[in-house]
């Protein structure tokens, strides 16, 4: 026997698992999908034998530009784990559906993507019987250099999905997972990009405080705020560093040096640090026992 020959359609991209096979032949491949490529192409190469994957096309026949791009992503991503990447850029050829289509009731041009998701959201928790949740987004306004360099982030575009990522992040563990995956894949940060983190953790920490706004006024900081009882909590926080003296806006007064960006930055995550959660009492009838090391 020389070689073991199945002809047969795109049913086995349901999971066929033949460890030994390793080549394919894909027919048309400019009909099928991105995901349906991608799925057959990983019939093969499931052991540790060199695999390849041929994706035929007819020579004779027109390719609409969406096939182009649809074999164009197949041929660029072809290293392991490339999955994510691949549903991207099929993002992209195909659009984000009908979710944000005209057909829906509305347009979403007119209220934004983001805003968009965040009603959803909302609904979705209504349903749920779920408080809505509130998203208090803070505006750092600082004389910092905070910003991804051109030599640092390649292409618009990639500077821009950073940048919206780093708006979507909620909580400071969050940031520095994202801190670290910016160092594995575009090198050590610049200074001008770990200001940009920098600032971004003073955001987040606004976020307990319901901080919306905080900006220079000659010698002081001003943070505005919308929650009254935890601006009188951050301001007994300060030992005296705060003081609330409208009904939107705290002042901080700058000491000799603490408007040098350094200092001012440990500054505000110290004065912004949220308390510690209160451990729940100790009663006679549930002794306190330590957690068993595993």
């Amino acid at each position: 026997r020389e070689v073991d020959v199945l002809v047969c359609t795109t049913i086995i991209e349901s999971g066929v698992d033949i460890p030994n096979a390793n080549t394919i032949f894909v027919n048309e491949a400019d009909t099928f999908g991105l995901a349906d490529l991608h799925q057959l192409r990983g019939r093969v190469g499931r052991q540790r034998l060199r695999a390849y994957a041929y994706f035929i096309v007819n020579p004779a026949k027109l390719i609409t530009p969406a096939a182009r791009l649809r074999l164009k992503a197949i041929e660029e991503f072809a290293e392991l784990g490339a999955g994510f990447q691949i549903a991207l850029r099929d993002l992209e050829i195909r659009g984000a559906g009908n979710i944000l289509g005209p057909e829906q009731s509305g347009h979403i041009a007119a209220v934004g993507y983001e805003l968009y998701c965040q009603l959803l959201e909302n609904a979705v928790r209504e349903l749920k019987n779920l408080p809505p949740q509130e998203n208090v987004e803070a505006h750092i306004d600082l004389p910092w250099p905070a910003y991804l360099p051109r030599d640092y982030v390649p292409g618009q575009k990639l500077r821009i999905e950073v940048y919206r990522r780093l708006a979507r992040l909620r909580e400071r563990a969050q940031l520095q997972e994202f801190r670290q995956e910016l160092i594995d894949r575009y090198g050590p940060l610049p200074l001008s990009a770990e200001w940009l983190l920098r600032t971004t953790e003073v955001r987040l920490l606004c976020g307990y405080w319901k901080i919306s706004t905080i900006h220079r006024n000659g010698p002081d900081v001003v943070l505005s705020y919308r929650d009254r009882r935890r601006a009188e909590e951050l301001v007994r926080q300060s030992r005296g560093r705060l003081k609330i003296v409208d009904d939107t806006a705290i002042y901080l007064r700058l000491r000799a040096g603490e408007e040098e960006p350094e200092r001012l930055y440990r500054l505000l995550c110290r004065l912004l640090q949220s308390p510690a959660p209160t451990a729940p009492p100790v009663t006679d009838s549930a002794p306190a026992t330590l957690p068993q090391r595993r």
